[in-house]
């Protein structure tokens, strides 16, 4: 009778190389390739435009209270360890998460930006996670339609706070005391010959 496979943890994403970028979802990790430049240009975006009135101590015009992290390790369970593309808490939540590597404090919101390898992942795979481990708010952003889908948990089910394309200007739940413009997210339109 052949033995069950082993179970990656924590310790087998710290024996890949460096430039691996690796998650582990029901232990088995699972490698992503770098993102192209209009991921990175909505993670970036993105992150500043919470972070700016959320997470910034500046009085910038927002509430603050929140971390708005870019791609760290948040370990959920001992085999389901992922790297969002930006998560936030509550600093009541977690107080210091400067050298917490994973982090083990639930997220209170995440959002993955979804590529041309990985959006039935972001869709199926972790949603379902991100509800099993009961992330309170999930967004998911798709930069080639331009679309921000925000998700909230409620009795152990996702239900849609709202759909956004770049022209919306809204309040986003968990976000949703400052409005945010949606089109600085994502890159220029692509010029025409006729234009």
């Amino acid at each position: 009778m052949d033995a069950a496979p082993r179970l990656a943890v924590y310790e087998d994403l710290l024996a890949l190389d460096g430039d691996v970028r690796a998650e582990i979802l029901g232990g088995e990790i699972i490698a992503t390739p770098a993102p192209l430049p209009r991921h990175a240009r909505v993670q970036r975006s993105l992150g500043g435009l919470l972070g700016k009135p959320f997470d910034d101590d500046d009085g910038r015009g927002g509430p603050g209270g929140w971390w708005i992290l870019t791609e760290v390790d948040v370990r959920l369970g001992t085999h389901d360890i992922v790297r969002p593309d930006l998560s936030g808490w509550h600093r009541l939540r977690l107080p210091a998460p400067w050298d917490e590597r994973p982090i083990d404090t639930r997220p209170d919101w995440v959002c993955e930006i979804l590529s041309p390898s990985n959006a039935r992942h972001d869709r199926v795979h972790k949603r379902a996670l991100y509800a099993q481990y009961e992330v309170p708010y999930y967004w998911i952003v798709d930069p080639e339609a331009r679309t921000l889908e925000a998700l909230a948990l409620e009795g152990g089910r996702w239900v849609e706070v709202g759909a956004f394309d770049e022209t919306a200007v809204a309040r986003i739940a968990p976000f949703e005391a400052v409005a945010i413009e949606l089109a600085p997210l994502f890159p220029p339109p692509a010029r025409t010959d006729a234009e």
